[in-house]
């Protein structure tokens, strides 16, 4: 999940140099030449190079091998390849107030058709129920332990007065790196999905179309309200038509938690080359 476009805070004055687990006010930039230039990752290049030929633009899915090509390269990219560490300063929690640790997060890159986006959270961290509209969304776990829940719409007719939709729960689970790489679509796969680091995590999304409030793919968030027709819900007769054990859950549209702390900042890890062949 990147979100970039809807929830950029004010840039902290920070540089990050990645690939030497460091974090410097920029009074102290100068003091950053005296480590090496992060190399270019062979990985990371060819990630996305194959980002290149898989994403093509708004109203495009990609098809089963493009995705299981994608999936394979992000299932065996490693930490280092993108410079991490266990070590950086953002993984620890506070600054903002007790209780409600910032997140931290760098644009790896970002084209027309797709970006790639690293979020860093301390535990206890949380990035609310949020969707992707109209997107193609993997989403790789790197370092760290992290609860998802997620949830895709049942019908988009299906609503009551106070405007509560029906969802389908998709994931509700606790994932520990290294883990497959999930994924999801514009109306599948858990498109509506929320992150809770129970450890330091380090998430890195790759994201086709990139998030665009001009062209309709801005982000929302959501509350739930779990329920079934065992405990009662207030679509119980929609749900009585729906077979099997699944379950759902009502999700009203909210505004941008206020708690909600997110911080961008520059990406300095392994360089991409456009144009290089891999």
């Amino acid at each position: 999940m990147t979100m970039e476009a809807s929830v950029v805070g004010k840039k902290r004055n920070n540089v990050v140099v990645l690939g030497n687990s460091i974090a410097r006010k920029k009074r102290c930039i100068k003091r950053t030449k005296q480590y090496k230039k992060p190399t270019m990752s062979m990985t990371l290049q060819k990630l996305f190079t194959s980002c290149k030929q898989v994403f093509k633009g708004p109203g495009t899915i990609p098809n089963s091998l493009e995705v299981q090509n994608l999936r394979h390269i992000l299932d065996n990219m490693n930490p280092e390849d993108l410079g991490l560490s266990t070590a950086l300063l953002f993984f620890k929690s506070g600054g903002v107030t007790a209780g409600t640790p910032s997140i931290t997060y760098t644009t790896v890159c970002k084209t027309q058709n797709f970006s790639m986006c690293l979020f860093f959270l301390p535990p206890s961290a949380v990035i609310p129920l949020h969707n992707h509209p109209g997107m193609t969304v993997f989403s790789k776990l790197l370092l760290g332990s992290m609860h998802i829940k997620s949830y895709d719409w049942v019908d988009s007719d299906m609503a009551t007065s106070s405007q509560l939709r029906l969802a389908k729960l998709k994931a509700d689970n606790v994932f520990t790196a290294p883990c497959n790489t999930s994924v999801l679509y514009p109306t599948s796969g858990g498109n509506i999905h929320a992150f809770t680091a129970l450890t330091p995590c380090a998430l890195l999304d790759v994201i086709g179309p990139p998030y665009s409030k001009e062209d309709g793919r801005d982000c929302s968030y959501y509350r739930d309200f779990p329920c079934s027709v065992s405990i009662g819900c207030p679509m119980d007769e929609a749900l009585e038509a729906l077979e099997g054990k699944d379950v759902y859950g009502l999700l009203e549209e909210i505004e941008m938690p206020k708690d909600l702390k997110m911080e961008g900042i520059e990406y300095l890890g392994p360089q991409i080359i456009e144009e290089a062949a891999v």
